[in-house]
């Protein structure tokens, strides 16, 4: 069970050494200017290798989630891998595989911190310098069962969640393989989490894209690793993509814009170097692509409303 490309290389791996007798994913969305329904990479990948693949609204209540659940019965799994699905299984699903552990989830942190939907921006965020893989037995409540095996690694200091999202979900399929080979070996244990230690890394919106230049420079650099981050210049939203941290002095008004020998930006301390930014209703674009085109003035000052 999954849906975005993270959870692509569980399934490819899975593939080599396992009968995977379905995939379940998300349905079809709209994208793009003409609504088009676009599948998952998930369901993709699956047709591509012949997998029966199912897409239920719902896994909880409804017709669709009693048809569903008598699939899976008629399917009978011995384990239920979850990557990246997008959806809380119900306790009667939890129970049905055969197999100790039942139902694995490959989640994107050291838990238990960082329990929840955005482990990895959240991490990012808040400027953590390692993260990894946990696989473990899924529970009724949120990220809270028991732990079989982690596999850690370190955040680069300008690491971007997209590009760290890339990497964990190779760490995943590792993880997701050494955690099944644990099983067969007869060696696997699940290590219940210490509460004392959790955290929640609750969903991402919009509104924690909006920088406050009155921050410290590491604070923004990490917000715009994790999410991006915008202000407003002249009315207009402009979008930063990337960063570079600078032990340039800010000496002037945060947020202002400033050029020389590159593009930077005044935070609360420091600057930050600009790398990569999108204005609004234009295409990403490398700070020097930005600086030919638009003149930076005493007024170029982003505005966080």
């Amino acid at each position: 069970m999954g849906t975005p490309e993270f959870a692509v290389p569980c399934l490819r791996e899975l593939l080599k050494t396992e009968e995977v007798a379905a995939v379940f994913t998300k349905p079809d969305k709209p994208a793009g200017r003409g609504k088009k329904l676009l599948p998952s990479p998930v369901k993709i990948f699956a047709e591509k290798n012949n997998i029966p693949v199912y897409q239920p609204v719902s896994l909880k209540s409804g017709e669709d989630a009693e048809k569903t659940f008598e699939k899976l019965q008629e399917i009978s799994p011995d384990l239920i891998i979850v990557a990246a699905y997008g959806q809380i299984l119900p306790e009667r699903i939890l129970n049905l595989p055969k197999v100790f552990p039942k139902c694995i989830n490959l989640h994107g942190s050291i838990l238990p911190k960082f329990r929840g939907a955005a482990p990895i921006e959240r991490a990012v965020m808040n400027g953590e310098t390692e993260t990894g893989i946990t696989s473990m037995v899924m529970a009724k409540g949120l990220d809270t069962g028991d732990m079989l095996l982690c596999e850690k690694t370190p955040i680069g200091e300008n690491e971007t969640a997209a590009n760290l999202r890339v990497r964990l979900s190779e760490i995943a399929a590792k993880t997701l393989t050494e955690t099944l080979k644990a099983l067969r070996a007869g060696t696997l244990h699940a290590l219940k989490q210490d509460e004392k230690d959790a955290t929640y890394a609750s969903m991402i919106n919009k509104e924690q894209s909006r920088i406050n230049f009155n921050d410290n420079a590491a604070v923004i650099h990490n917000i715009i690793r994790a999410v991006s981050g915008f202000g407003m210049l002249n009315g207009k939203r402009l979008k930063i993509i990337s960063t570079q941290k600078t032990d340039i002095l800010a000496t002037s008004t945060p947020g202002q814009l400033i050029s020389d020998n590159g593009l930077y930006i005044n935070c609360k301390d420091f600057r930050l170097k600009i790398l990569e930014l999108q204005p609004e209703g234009g295409k990403l674009i490398t700070a020097d692509e930005y600086l030919r085109g638009h003149k930076i003035t005493d007024d170029s000052v982003l505005q966080r409303n």
